[in-house]
């Protein structure tokens, strides 16, 4: 596994965040994006996970699509989780890569698309 500082991986995170198209990231309203080493274990039984599963990043709120005009007044969370990242990727490139992918897959649910939806946009 790469090491990286917690400085520099926020950076990357912030790089990323600046190459997703403008009008997705303009539009985010009342998020959080932040980033934790590993998945709490309370999270990992939320999504049913097996040990054998990675999980790269996590959105946590109520998706646009559902809220029915009603704001929260808690932000939205998107997690990055910086070890399974670094673990799964072998050279910067693909660092940032993986970090930009996971940006945009979180940001995705944040605007009610599910993983087939995106799975579809991906390919």
């Amino acid at each position: 596994m790469q090491k990286l500082s917690d400085e520099d991986f926020q950076a990357l995170i912030n790089k990323a965040l600046a190459t997703l198209p403008k009008t997705h990231i303009d539009n985010l309203k009342n998020v959080a994006i932040l980033f934790e080493d590993e998945p709490t274990p309370q999270q990992r039984e939320e999504l049913k996970l097996r040990c054998d599963q990675t999980l790269f990043g996590l959105y946590q709120g109520v998706p646009l699509a559902r809220r029915q005009g009603a704001q929260p007044t808690l932000p939205d969370r998107i997690t990055i989780f910086k070890n399974p990242i670094l673990a799964f990727s072998h050279n910067e490139s693909e660092l940032k890569e993986q970090i930009r992918h996971t940006l945009w897959h979180e940001i995705a649910h944040y605007y009610g698309l599910d993983h087939a939806k995106i799975h579809e946009l991906e390919r």
